[in-house]
C-alpha cells in the first residue's frame, strides 16, 4: 500500500522545501494539476519554476509543518514557513486535492507572523 495523500501532501512540500521541485513534480503531481496562487499562471509548469527560483534564492529554507488534515480527497498542511534561519516566516496553508493519488489541484494562502504580536498564545 502505497503513501496516504496526508504523507504525499507533506512530501510535496518538503521537497520542494529543499530544493527537490522537479522530483516533487514528477512524483507527486498529475497530468491535470492546477493551482490558485494569484501571482502566477495557473499551470503546473508557471508554479514549478517560481519554486524553484526561490529554492535558488533561499537554499536555506525550513519548512515545519505543524498540523495535518485529511478529509475525502483533500488535504491541508498548516506551517511555519521560513526563508532562512533568521527569518520569522510565516504560517502558510496549502490545501491539496487528490485524484488518483496525484496531486490535481493546490491552493495556498500565508500570514506573516509579526514581531510584536499582542497574541499571547502565537500564531501556532
Amino acid at each position: 500500500m502505497g503513501d496516504s495523500h496526508k504523507e504525499k501532501a507533506v512530501s510535496f512540500l518538503e521537497m520542494v522545501a529543499s530544493g527537490e521541485v522537479r522530483e516533487a513534480y514528477r512524483k507527486h503531481v498529475g497530468p491535470e494539476f492546477r493551482h490558485h496562487n494569484p501571482y502566477f499562471q495557473g499551470d503546473a509548469h508557471s508554479l514549478m519554476l517560481a519554486m524553484e527560483e526561490n529554492a535558488a534564492n533561499n537554499p536555506g529554507k525550513i519548512l515545519e509543518v505543524k498540523r495535518v488534515i485529511e478529509e475525502g480527497d483533500t488535504v491541508a498542511v498548516h506551517s511555519h514557513v521560513r526563508q532562512n534561519q533568521e527569518d520569522i516566516g510565516g504560517a502558510v496553508v496549502h490545501i491539496f486535492r487528490f485524484q488518483n493519488d496525484l496531486i490535481v489541484e493546490l491552493w495556498d494562502v500565508g500570514q506573516p507572523i509579526p514581531a510584536n504580536s499582542p497574541n499571547e498564545y502565537g500564531v501556532f
